[in-house]
């Protein structure tokens, strides 16, 4: 029997006697769980883990909405939205792409829609329950609220799965619910039903179910690329272990799935699926990446910046590089990683070398930080990061809309910082995921002879292949109980 497999009642960790941060703070409230306690032996009676996570979500979500209150009752107007940090997608592409007028992206004939189909159809089906007609400010409102509510529960869908993902540690999914960046973040586009599918399918394959962990991924893929970056993790652990199959598996799911899902539109209207292609190949470095924050600095010293071909090159370069050094850390260290390490370590690397970085694509790092890195302390530093990047965004494109006086702008400077606050806070957790590869014994998951609770046909197995190793290493050898935090 595989770690983690048995049935019934398990005990799990408590946060405030297993995070060195939350319990520091748990002597208001009379101090750490007792070590004698055994939380999860017990029914805790209606306030079940996931009841509390969701009701966490939910106040969550009603202070997202709150964030977005002036645009709610003054409009989203340029610059407003900006100065009042309530822009969001919806209500901007619903007026502007003929939405709010009736074309349905990727089904009208010859309109053209700047994202992957599945996202272009749900931007579309969410417009059909909208009253009335045309794009006026009510319907706007309208779509926005609609999205709202749908976003809310895929991210509540987010949580649960988290929850599931973390094992022996539900209470890790609470930073999936209540995280900053989320609040701020979760209703400007539909990235939350990418991070929903992506979420969804790396549980199904935690629970041996290759087929259908390649379906969800695959329709992930197909809502927001990103999520075929699992993929990548699961073709390391196939070789470190040599379990082939249900990699194949997995990988032809989500091929089939992604296919299924493009194929109509591309054999219907060539042009208006490849657009998205062509769109990002020819944008310009987009606000917030690296290559932007580079071309704003160099064209404030005089200078002349990058353009999008030389942008595209080096971001695929650096980004292969990054994959590379990924892969051979996993090859090579003494103890197979997990797969959430290896995800969020492939995904972090996409978002630090790509050419855009919208605020919202913060939302997919944020699980899989909960289950790489599950430390409050460093979670929070990471946030605090992104909700400065969050703030500074909206300030600087307020400033490039408003032509206002420079004392009521933020800066480029400025926003050049906050850009690199977002992109070394990234890399701080990822230097902590790398410590914890190279020192499992480090690791807060693998505690108690846990290997993988995220693996699914990899956790417990053997090593089997690796690159240069010493001597062989397996599981027995380095799953001895560590003694859990005092």
């Amino acid at each position: 029997m595989q770690p983690n497999s048995r049935r019934g009642p398990q005990r799990i960790a408590a946060p405030s006697r297993n995070d060195p941060f939350l319990r520091k703070f748990a002597e208001g409230i009379g101090g750490p769980m007792g070590r004698h306690a055994a939380p999860g032996m017990v029914s805790p009676g209606f306030f079940t883990v996931e009841r509390v996570l969701v009701l966490f979500t939910i106040v969550s979500a009603l202070l997202a909405v709150l964030v977005k209150t002036p645009c709610r009752a003054g409009g989203w107007g340029t610059p407003d939205q900006f100065y009042s940090a309530c822009y969001s997608d919806w209500p901007e592409l619903f007026r502007t792409r003929g939405i709010g007028d009736g074309v349905f992206p990727f089904l009208t004939e010859g309109t053209l829609f700047e994202y992957p189909v599945l996202l272009g159809l749900l931007a579309g089906a969410t417009a059909l329950v909208v009253p009335g007609e045309g794009g006026t400010a009510l319907r706007s409102l309208q779509y926005f609220d609609v999205n709202a509510l749908l976003a809310t529960g895929a991210w509540i869908a987010t949580v649960i799965a988290t929850m599931r993902l973390a094992g022996r540690r539900p209470w890790d999914a609470a930073m999936v619910a209540v995280a900053p960046a989320a609040i701020l973040s979760v209703f400007i586009n539909w990235d939350i039903f990418a991070v929903m599918l992506a979420t969804a399918g790396m549980l199904a394959f935690a629970r041996n179910r290759p087929v259908a962990a390649g379906v969800l991924i695959g329709l992930g893929a197909a809502l927001k690329l990103y999520p075929v970056l699992i993929l990548g993790a699961v073709l390391v652990l196939a070789l470190r272990t040599l379990r082939l199959r249900p990699a194949v598996l997995t990988f032809t799911a989500a091929a089939a799935t992604w296919l299924a899902v493009n194929l109509p539109f591309l054999l219907r209207d060539y042009e208006s699926w490849r657009f998205f292609l062509t769109f990002t190949a020819e944008r310009p470095a987009g606000y917030s990446s690296i290559w932007f924050a580079w071309n704003l600095t160099v064209e404030r010293a005089g200078g002349t910046g990058v353009g999008p071909e030389f942008i595209n090159l080096w971001a695929y370069l650096l980004f292969a590089l990054a994959c590379l050094g990924i892969a051979v850390l996993a090859l090579r260290c003494g103890r197979r990683p997990r797969l959430a390490q290896l995800v969020f370590l492939i995904v972090a690397a996409f978002v630090l070398t790509n050419k855009v970085y919208s605020p919202q694509f913060v939302l997919w790092l944020i699980p899989l930080v909960a289950l790489a890195r599950p430390r409050w302390l460093d979670f929070l530093i990471w946030q605090f990061f992104e909700v400065m990047h969050w703030w500074a965004i909206w300030m600087y494109l307020a400033k490039e809309t408003s032509g206002g006086a420079a004392e009521n702008n933020l800066d480029s400077p400025y926003y050049v910082l906050a850009v690199l606050g977002h992109v070394l806070a990234t890399l701080y957790l990822m230097y902590r995921v790398v410590s914890d590869i190279l020192e499992p014994d480090g690791d807060p998951v693998r505690r108690h002879g846990v290997d993988d609770p995220q693996g699914g046909p990899f956790n417990g197995a053997p090593d089997r292949w690796a690159l240069r190793r010493r001597r062989p290493v397996s599981l027995e050898t380095h799953a001895a109980p560590a003694k859990e935090a005092q």
